[in-house]
């Protein structure tokens, strides 16, 4: 090591907050232009045009995904490849009640610190700009860059969520969201129904035998889903009726087996009401989130030097993300840092606010510093870097 590692975590530190009224204006910019997912064509130019300003080289755009992007800047040195998983879609009707315009700019803001000092550590840093986390049509891009294979070569990859605590990477449910569309035979209800065919009635059936098999599954499944289309008039038999399900379990391999029931399910209500059935995948499957906990170590030990405490005690989720797909195939961390109260909660107006606030705006700030240093520990200190590769190897041949 030829450098010093005290000044160049000051370099880090002082690069943010030079340009801290930059990454807030960023943050706050993408708040008050809320995008869904797929469609966040502000966000993502956004954050690609500040990387790309800052010497990156930028890949707009992945399949099926055109406001996903990639931003590398390597240094001449030989080194490790750090990832930082950018975020910025908005929550439907809430806008962003979930905090991705922080989780967006502190990736990059963590990302553009760091790059001050590549040249003198070595290695290699990416941002990973994945659209969709919240789901919707296509939804779940990570998923997308996982089976695009856009992670080889990538040593770690991380990521910071706002949260109503600061804690360590909690675990997720992975999740299959699946449409099933049924198609009967139209006819009129009161002169002749026995000439159609109620595709609702097999809609109706389908709820009805969910709701049976939950109390034949294990705790940690979750089946919820709603009715996107009923009919079109009361004196019609439904020609065409669809319900929209997420099927959740704690992982994979649990996940596969309950949603093999859930669809014999479907088939079976189909069968009985003699519809034709259409089991659609609207968006890609969510996996669980496979938890490094020497990585999280890494985290801990950079927040906590911030001045900053970490509830580092096992944190049960049971949400989903895309970035559990990552972590089947890199070594992840998905923290928590705190923007408000302890009984504030995602997905609410009261969050949305938080993420605009004072608190959310120092959040940033010290998530940006914190995905900074972890970095900067990956990319210096080869024996804990290979410590999270070997605890992953294990972690994956348990499974």
């Amino acid at each position: 090591m030829t450098f010093n590692l005290e000044e160049i975590k000051n370099i880090i530190l002082n690069t943010i907050d030079n340009l801290s009224e930059k990454f807030i204006c960023i943050s706050h910019q993408i708040h008050e232009k809320p995008e869904v997912g797929n469609e966040e064509h502000f966000s993502s130019k956004l954050l690609s045009d500040t990387l790309e300003a800052e010497e990156f080289q930028v890949q707009r755009g992945i399949p099926g995904h055109e406001t996903a992007f990639i931003a590398r800047k390597k240094s001449e040195k030989p080194g490790a490849v750090i990832a930082y998983l950018a975020e910025y879609d908005a929550l439907p009707g809430l806008g962003h009640a979930c905090g991705h315009n922080i989780i967006g700019t502190a990736s990059i803001a963590a990302a553009i610190a760091l790059s001050k000092v590549l040249d003198q550590i070595g290695g290699e840093i990416v941002v990973l700009g994945t659209p969709a986390e919240e789901g919707g049509q296509s939804g779940s891009a990570k998923a997308t860059f996982v089976r695009e294979n856009l992670l080889s070569g990538i040593d770690a990859c991380m990521m910071i969520h706002p949260n109503s605590k600061t804690t360590i990477t909690g675990s997720t449910l992975a999740v299959d969201p699946l449409d099933f569309e049924y198609i009967g035979k139209p006819a009129h209800a009161a002169a002749c129904p026995e000439e159609g065919i109620n595709a609702l009635d097999a809609v109706i059936l389908l709820f009805n035998g969910i709701n049976a098999l939950r109390q034949h599954v294990t705790s940690d499944v979750r089946i919820h889903g709603i009715i996107t289309h009923g009919g079109d008039a009361p004196n019609i038999v439904p020609e065409y009726a669809k319900a929209r399900f997420f099927i959740r379990a704690s992982s994979r391999e649990a996940l596969n087996k309950v949603t093999t029931r859930v669809k014999a399910i479907a088939e079976g209500a189909a069968l009985a009401t003699g519809s034709k059935l259409n089991i659609i995948a609207y968006q890609n499957p969510v996996d669980d989130f496979l938890i490094i906990k020497s990585f999280d170590q890494v985290f801990k030990d950079n927040l906590e030097s911030l001045g900053v405490k970490v509830i580092d005690k096992d944190v049960i989720g049971l949400g989903s993300t895309d970035a559990g797909n990552i972590s089947q195939v890199v070594p992840t961390i998905h923290p928590y840092i705190s923007i408000g109260s302890d009984n504030l909660s995602p997905h609410t107006i009261e969050f949305k606010e938080a993420a605009k606030s004072k608190a959310g705006d120092e959040a940033l700030l010290i998530s940006s510093k914190v995905l900074a240093l972890t970095g900067l520990t990956l990319l210096t200190d080869k024996k804990r870097l290979q410590v999270i590769a070997q605890e992953f190897t294990n972690s994956k041949q348990m499974l």
